[in-house]
């Protein structure tokens, strides 16, 4: 199947579209607690990794480790979060996540329910805010030059 009406990934929103090609998309997630969070969706309809030819897979694998490359470079996070789950939508794709020690769930998945106190709460939204231009440099070079772009200089 290359296209469904029901599922949310097979339609690119172009309010979130960093950059495309014919074959997968990258994506900004909007979701003020985790600042850089990225999808990487196949342009086509597939719900596993091996239901794809394995150039496409290569292709697919290369964008995703240059697209976390780029978040350590700009971001600087304490860890990446990278998943492809697909239990909800069975559309592949991957979800590139940067991670902080002071981010609402830490160490747990973004997933789970948070763990830490108001004031903890109050740090990071302050930590989000000082991240915000960095987050900003990360999306204008994956719109400008794809997933192949150097990071730009500070």
């Amino acid at each position: 199947m290359d296209f469904s009406p029901d599922c949310p990934l097979c339609t690119a929103n172009p309010d979130t579209l960093l950059w495309r090609d014919d074959k997968l998309r990258i994506i900004r997630v909007d979701e003020p607690r985790y600042p850089g969070y990225l999808r990487i969706v196949w342009q086509r309809h597939k719900a596993e990794m091996t239901d794809i030819d394995p150039m496409d897979r290569l292709h697919l694998m290369r964008t995703v480790f240059q697209v976390e490359r780029l978040q350590r470079i700009l971001l600087r996070p304490d860890k990446i979060n990278l998943a492809s789950l697909g239990n909800q939508v069975p559309h592949l794709h991957w979800h590139l996540i940067p991670r902080w020690r002071g981010d609402p769930c830490f160490p747990d998945a973004v997933w789970a329910p948070p763990r830490h106190d108001p004031a903890r709460a109050a740090a990071w939204s302050d930590a989000c805010e000082a991240l915000a231009p960095h987050v900003e440099r990360l999306h204008l070079a994956l719109s400008t030059r794809g997933p192949a772009a150097e990071p730009p200089r500070a």
